[in-house]
C-alpha cells in the first residue's frame, strides 16, 4: 500500500513536469514552431477544437510557420484565435492556407518572456508541492488506519520530500533552458 502512495506521487510528478514543458513549448522564441499554435481553441461551427486537429503544420523557414487547415471553411475561425491569442501574431491568408511570420524578438520582449517562462515554472513548483501534500496526507491516513509507526511514516516523508526536491531541481533546470532560450539573440 505503501508504494501504491509514492508510485502515484511518481506519476503525478511526471504528469506536472509534462505539463511543464508543454507550457514552456507555447511561448514564442523567435523560431517558428507548431507547439506555439497547436494548441490554440478555435471557434469551429460553434465547437471549441484544438487547433492541431483543425490543420497541418509546416515550418519552410526559420522564421515562417504555415497553417493548411484541412477544411477551407475553418480559416476565418483560425485567423481569429490566431489574432486573439496573446502571441502577437498577424495572420496571413491566401484563401489556402495561413502563414505566420516571427519577426524577431525585442530586449524587451524577451523580458517580458523570461518573465512569464518564471510563473509558469512557479506554478510548476506549486503543483509540485501540492502532489507532495496530496501524498503525505494519503500517508498520514495509512498511519492511522493500518497502524503505520511514526519512524516508517517519517522515513517515507524524508523520501516524499527527496523526490519533491530533484523535481524541482529539475523544473529549475527546465527554466534555466528556456531562458537561456529566449534570451539566445
Amino acid at each position: 500500500m505503501i508504494e501504491l502512495v509514492l508510485e502515484d506521487a511518481r506519476d503525478r510528478f511526471a504528469k506536472a513536469l509534462e505539463h511543464l514543458r508543454n507550457e514552456f513549448g507555447g511561448v514564442r522564441t523567435g523560431r517558428a514552431s507548431s507547439t506555439l499554435v497547436e494548441g490554440l481553441i478555435v471557434d469551429y461551427y460553434g465547437t471549441a477544437v484544438p487547433l492541431k486537429q483543425l490543420a497541418g503544420f509546416s515550418v519552410p523557414e526559420p522564421r515562417l510557420l504555415v497553417i493548411s487547415p484541412f477544411d477551407k471553411g475553418a480559416m476565418a475561425s483560425i485567423e481569429k484565435a490566431i489574432q486573439n491569442s496573446d502571441l502577437g501574431l498577424s495572420p496571413s491568408n491566401d484563401g489556402n492556407v495561413i502563414r505566420l511570420g516571427f519577426p524577431p524578438l525585442t530586449e524587451d520582449r524577451r523580458k517580458a518572456l523570461v518573465k512569464i517562462v518564471r510563473q509558469k515554472a512557479e506554478e510548476g513548483k506549486v503543483a509540485l508541492r501540492g502532489v507532495r501534500r496530496h501524498a503525505r496526507q494519503e500517508l498520514e491516513a495509512l498511519e492511522k488506519d493500518h497502524g503505520l509507526s511514526k519512524d516508517e511514516l517519517e522515513r517515507l516523508e524524508k523520501t516524499l520530500d527527496k523526490l519533491t526536491q530533484d523535481e524541482v531541481a529539475q523544473v529549475d533546470t527546465l527554466l534555466a533552458q528556456k531562458e537561456r532560450e529566449l534570451l539566445e539573440v
